[in-house]
């Protein structure tokens, strides 16, 4: 039975955990044991989506709004004045337990402010998880979020008991960090993204030798970057990004648009609302980093430095290179299929496959699941007599895509000429 003090703790707790976006629960594979309870699965009160497109539920918490941090852009600043609290890691693990009992969740992720010093904030995060493992025998899904500056120690305690851990950077660049939240530093940061990368690397090499050998982290560990807070550009954005993916083997980088939850901070942006079209193409360009083959600087570079609000970030690439299409569809290597708008990772081992039997034409292709609306301006197959970006300006493919016709221009007579009825995007 939850208490009535624990619910209204939970009401507070909860409410001030939304602004953190860095939790998804995939990654993970635990079943359960005679006598336990709940069990982690690859793909798993909030939603998450997991590499397989599912929607899983965990409960997401503070330990404590308290901080005695003054970032400019938290809710939970030390000069706000807001109702605070603090659970106790008994309290959590109870009100995890009771959650799943229920069936309301399937996993737990907990963050918190800095109570005291972040060594005291760590340790009662890791008392939660190890009270669920040990003493309630729950065998479900937790991501905790590591306090930087905590001890190595306390993070590979951490490590041991959670699936995912995340380290949140918040902010693109260091000195804007530091203007910001002058309590923090990039080093705080990366090193528990070291230490926590290095104890995940050790645990897979150990477990190679040993089956039994213990777990590190095994979901990975992520982060999340502020979105329009500073004046950072995509170009910095997406630069840092792919240097954690690379360097610190990250499982995620989260984006979230900046809530103007501090407006009367000067050192803050004045918003009308979250920048949420931009989070979504730095999304879009994140998923081109890490399953298209793409670089950061070709998505954007100091000449582009921010990512098309109007169009995605792989047809704004194919549109500033046009020397590169169109792309013959039954010749091009699968590394070039994946650069085609229109054409996803689903698609092409499936038009390498076919094309060994046959010549593909875009009957063919769009059975394959090619967005034809799309992709037509930038392949060539067997059949295809639609004009191509060799055919057509970028700016006119470009007005074609966004369903524009600008009257009594010479874009407008052109759109006209080859396409009198424009096709709808998907």
């Amino acid at each position: 039975m939850i208490s009535e003090s624990s619910l209204e703790k939970l009401k507070i707790l909860a409410g001030a955990a939304k602004y953190d976006v860095s939790c998804a629960s995939s990654g993970t594979q635990r079943s359960n044991t005679k006598g336990g309870i709940g069990n982690a699965t690859a793909w798993g009160i909030c939603h998450s989506f997991a590499e397989d497109g599912r929607c899983i539920s965990l409960l997401k918490i503070m330990l404590s709004n308290h901080c005695i941090y003054d970032c400019a852009y938290c809710i939970n600043r030390k000069s706000n004045d807001i109702p605070r609290t603090t659970f106790t890691p008994d309290e959590i693990a109870s009100l995890t337990i009771e959650f799943y009992r229920r069936n309301y969740i399937e996993g737990l992720f907990l963050s918190s402010g800095v109570l005291v010093n972040p060594d005291h904030t760590m340790e009662r995060m890791v008392s939660v998880a190890k009270l669920l493992r040990t003493e309630h025998r729950y065998n479900g899904y937790i991501h905790l979020k590591t306090i930087p500056g905590a001890s190595q120690q306390l993070i590979a305690d951490a490590g041991r008991w959670a699936d995912r851990l995340s380290v949140n950077i918040e902010i693109p660049s260091e000195n804007n960090l530091k203007l910001l939240a002058p309590d923090k530093d990039f080093r705080s940061v990366l090193e528990p993204m070291k230490i926590i990368s290095t104890g995940i690397l050790e645990s897979k090499e150990e477990r190679k030798h040993h089956r039994n050998a213990p777990l590190f982290s095994p979901a990975g560990q992520s982060t999340q970057l502020v979105i329009g807070a500073t004046n950072d550009s995509d170009h910095t954005i997406l630069k840092l990004s792919s240097a954690l993916y690379s360097l610190r083997n990250l499982k995620r980088v989260y984006y979230s648009g900046y809530i103007p939850v501090n407006s009367y901070d000067s050192r803050l942006p004045v918003l009308s609302a979250p920048p949420l079209r931009r989070e979504h193409r730095l999304y879009q360009a994140d998923w081109l980093l890490r399953f298209y083959g793409f670089r950061s600087g070709e998505i954007v570079s100091t000449e582009n430095p921010n990512l098309d609000l109007e169009l995605d970030p792989k047809v704004s690439w194919a549109l500033r290179n046009p020397h590169l299409f169109p792309v013959d569809i039954n010749k091009a290597d699968p590394l070039m299929l994946l650069r085609v708008p229109g054409i996803g990772t689903r698609s092409v081992p499936l038009i390498i496959m076919a094309r060994k039997h046959t010549m593909l034409n875009s009957s063919h292709l769009q059975k394959m699941g090619v967005v034809m609306k799309r992709a037509r301006y930038f392949i060539t197959c067997n059949e295809l007599r639609s004009q191509n970006i060799q055919d057509l300006k970028p700016e006119i493919v470009r007005q074609l895509l966004l369903e524009k016709k600008p009257a009594g221009s010479d874009a407008a007579v052109q759109l006209k000429l080859f396409y009198p009825i424009m096709p709808a995007l998907k």
